[in-house]
């Protein structure tokens, strides 16, 4: 996949999975993921060992953090520190870059 110009929404499709990750790079703790995500489904509860930033690429999620929520919109990014339980609800089908460092 290296020195490929490839469509970031193209990389992954839902199909008939609830949602689906592939992982792009990785290296030590250190990634990045893309995510697909169909409309209503949740992906629950867990911590990240890195920080991290979600970026929206199409569609509208949100990431659920104890008792706060952040809705993203597409083209939208919000960054987080590491061990802090987090969950994501999509508001639309969806696709979104993981990225941890």
């Amino acid at each position: 996949m290296f020195y490929n110009v490839l469509n970031a929404k193209d990389i992954i499709e839902i199909e008939d999975k609830k949602f689906d990750k592939k992982v792009l790079l990785e290296n030590n703790s250190s990634s990045l993921n893309i995510v697909a995500i169909k409309k209503d489904e949740i992906i629950d509860t867990h911590t990240s060992i890195s920080d991290s930033a979600v970026y929206v690429l199409e569609g509208k999620i949100e990431l659920h953090f104890d008792a706060q929520k952040f809705t993203l919109n597409e083209n939208e990014i919000l960054m987080f520190k590491k061990d802090i339980e987090h969950k994501v609800l999509a508001l639309k089908d969806s696709k979104f870059f993981i990225i941890k460092i």
